[in-house]
């Protein structure tokens, strides 16, 4: 044990070092009051991005509630026949702590959670970590005054569906939980428990004499014979072995958070900047399985099916991973998409009689559809005759698959990764496949017809998040196609529609002019309310645009002012930094948003889980570093007054930006190069020639608004105003 401290004090002074999130703390006064919940939960979120866990606490039991990104009902199905599921559940009874307090803290730094559990003046601390190298969970109990007497068990929700195969072996605990029957593809989890006592039901804890449990979890998807795999993991259990495993589990969470780091005074952003990129640490690595909409779930019917939801939801988590240089986080986003493929060509072919692809609003992992044989008129006449089609649950829009090409155009642009080009391409050949085909050509231009602005708008005419989309997706494939040498034939049509595509729709009001929605719905009315996911993540409009639709973008954001909104904020903040708005103002208005959660970071009273993991960082890191056009604009949106400094913020053309801004005056520029691909910079020092300082070494001196240089790969470039 007193090795075990020693790592701790250690690793604190390393990650003091790196100055990234020590100190900062996730608090629970209370119980968390929504576990079990059919969305968000508002609970302590420990993970390592395959298996989750989180905790709640009633009537003396504390529960530790098991998730695995590959546990899901798969049958190509709605009616909540098909989602993630809960693994199962740890229970800890503690004899005569019905009417215990709760308290817990989480470190962001590794995600270490402590609860403390108080009855009168006797109290039960647990502290418990999901490994980041292993699935593995540790938790060690300790009594602080009396001795206490614990029960433990392993059980799950009841579910018919579910097969269930519970006992015990040799001192260890076990449980797995099966879906096979009736579905698409089974799947199979196996979950083990051991003690240090050697007693897998029943404890008793002295003062000063904790006991640890370890927790094994693995699905059939990753071994062949789950049960026998954690089984072998519990046993080979030991002191050295969780050391060991401590020490792996805080290298991990060191070089992760060595991956870029952000600073400023303003604590609550800092605190909320690290929660979105540990929350996302803590979920997303499986690259077969990225997490759904709520990331953790905890019971057998989530909403939506917590599902793939794609008209938004599931791709907004990882917007500013790009940016943050957590590319390991971002990768695996596009397997599901890539993997329905099939299914999508079919929906094609039946529902808009084109080549390429159509997506419906909900898909699983595998190729699996969640959403198939929607019943209308069942949620409370939501869904109606109409957003069904062939099958599949549209809402009447058809760009679910294009909103798909926006993360891949985030993470090609951020790495320039041949490999990661090489396997979204098919997929980007599809989409522009399927808008060839869609798109109408009339009065010299290439318009959309019968495509929803929004899930309940009807058709359109020219719904402009989907304008805006295809414009990224086809500048993506002429990319793709130039870095693969392929289908070079196709560049001139791509690019035809890119320079005669309708522009985003607008209208004019007392001279002002606006973004709108669309220019008009299926009975001809104009379209007044309006996607912000056009100017973001669709780079619709920019600083680079031209005057009037850059006026637009400024102030429609100005009209409608929707910094707290349970749907558009993952987009409505970055837009806001994209159009050049006020940053006083956004930054102000981001200190509330950052406020305005739960414990564990989750938007409170939203249902949506995981959407909003990285809002803050995305909208920091556009504010300081925007790079959208391969145009690098450093603190073009920050406010004069407020100082910060960043470190490895990534951008377009696979750079690594670092900077200052200290009592209003930018500096500490140094662009490091992946690629070796050429680098624009806006003159950060306006009017002044800017030296470059290759690799250590004197390089040229450059004049003008945009200073535009070669690289080398792998070469640090330090700018220095003259």
């Amino acid at each position: 044990m007193k090795n075990f401290l020693l790592i701790i004090g250690m690793l604190l002074c390393v990650y003091e070092g790196f100055g990234q999130p020590i100190g900062y703390m996730n608090v629970w006064e209370r119980a968390p009051l929504h576990i079990p919940n059919e969305s968000s939960t508002d609970a302590p979120l420990q993970g390592n991005g395959d298996i989750g866990m989180c905790v709640g606490f009633e009537r003396g039991i504390l529960r530790y509630y098991l998730t695995k990104n590959d546990f899901w009902r798969l049958q190509s199905k709605a009616e909540h026949l098909s989602g993630p599921r809960v693994c199962g559940y740890v229970d800890i009874k503690i004899k005569n702590y019905e009417n215990a307090g709760f308290k817990a803290e989480q470190s962001l730094i590794n995600g270490g959670t402590t609860c403390i559990l108080q009855q009168n003046v006797s109290e039960v601390k647990s502290y418990s970590w999901v490994s980041a190298t292993e699935n593995l969970a540790i938790i060690t109990l300790s009594a602080l005054e009396d001795t206490i007497e614990v029960s433990l068990d392993l059980n799950v929700p009841h579910n018919e569906m579910a097969l269930v195969e519970k006992g015990e072996s040799d001192g260890t605990a076990y449980l797995t939980r099966a879906f096979i029957e009736e579905t698409d593809i089974p799947t199979t989890i196996a979950f083990a428990l051991q003690t240090t006592t050697g007693n897998c039901k029943s404890l008793i804890l002295y003062p000063g004499k904790p006991i640890r449990l370890f927790i094994a979890l693995e699905s059939k998807f990753k071994k062949k014979n789950p049960l026998k795999h954690v089984l072998k993991q519990v046993r080979g259990m030991n002191s050295m072995r969780v050391e060991h495993l401590w020490e792996e589990h805080n290298a991990w969470w060191n070089s992760y958070w060595d991956k870029s780091s952000f600073t400023i005074d303003d604590k609550v952003l800092m605190k909320a900047y690290y929660q979105g990129l540990y929350t996302m640490g803590a979920c997303s690595r499986d690259k077969r399985f990225p997490p759904a909409l709520f990331g953790w779930v905890t019971t057998d019917k989530p909403t939506w099916n917590g599902d793939y939801h794609l008209n938004y939801n599931f791709y907004a988590p990882f917007y500013g991973l790009y940016s943050a240089n957590r590319i390991g986080q971002a990768t695996g986003q596009e397997t599901p998409l890539l993997d329905f493929m099939q299914r999508g060509r079919w929906y094609a072919e039946q529902v808009t009689r084109t080549r390429g692809i159509l997506y419906p609003v909900g898909i699983g992992p595998l190729g699996v559809e969640v959403t198939r044989d929607f019943p209308v008129l069942t949620d409370n006449g939501y869904t109606e005759e109409g957003d069904v089609e062939s099958g599949g649950l549209f809402y009447k829009q058809r760009s679910h698959a294009l909103f798909g090409t926006v993360n891949m155009a985030q993470h090609w642009r951020h790495t320039y990764d041949l490999n990661y080009g090489k396997r979204i391409y098919p997929y980007v050949l599809a989409i522009a496949d399927f808008w060839e085909d869609f798109l109408k050509f009339e009065d010299g231009q290439y318009q959309i017809y019968e495509d929803a602005e929004n899930e309940k708008s009807g058709f359109c005419k020219n719904p402009g998040m989907s304008i805006a989309l295809l414009k990224n997706a086809l500048e993506l494939a002429i990319d793709l196609s130039k870095a693969l040498k392929k289908d070079k034939e196709r560049q001139t049509k791509w690019q035809d529609i890119i320079d005669h595509l309708r522009g985003l729709p607008t209208w004019e009001r007392r001279g002002k002019h606006f973004l709108r929605g669309a220019e008009e719905d299926e009975k001809g009315r104009q379209v007044f309310g309006v996607s912000f996911s056009m100017i973001y993540p669709a780079n619709g409009v920019t600083l680079n645009s031209d005057s009037i639709l850059l006026a637009a973008g400024l102030n429609t954001v100005d009209a409608i002012q929707q910094w707290q909104h349970h749907n558009a904020t993952s987009s409505f903040y970055p837009a806001a930094v994209r159009v050049g708005y006020n940053p006083q103002k956004i930054f102000e208005e981001l200190h509330k948003y950052a406020l305005h959660t739960y414990p564990n970071g989750f938007q409170l009273d939203n249902p949506h889980g995981i959407e909003n993991s990285c809002t803050v960082v995305n909208t920091l890191n556009e504010m300081v570093c925007m790079s959208v056009e391969h145009k690098i604009r450093l603190f073009a949106v920050w406010p004069e007054t407020v100082d910060v400094s960043f470190k490895k913020v990534r951008t377009w053309g696979a750079f690594l930006v670092s900077a200052s801004f200290k009592t209003g005056t930018v500096c500490d520029v140094s662009v490091f190069s992946e690629k070796g691909r050429p680098c624009t910079v806006v003159n950060p020092w306006k009017g002044r020639k800017v030296l470059l300082v290759r690799n250590g070494k004197m390089g040229e001196q450059l004049l003008g608004e945009e200073l535009t240089f070669s690289t080398s790969v792998n070469e640090t470039i330090v700018l220095k105003p003259l």
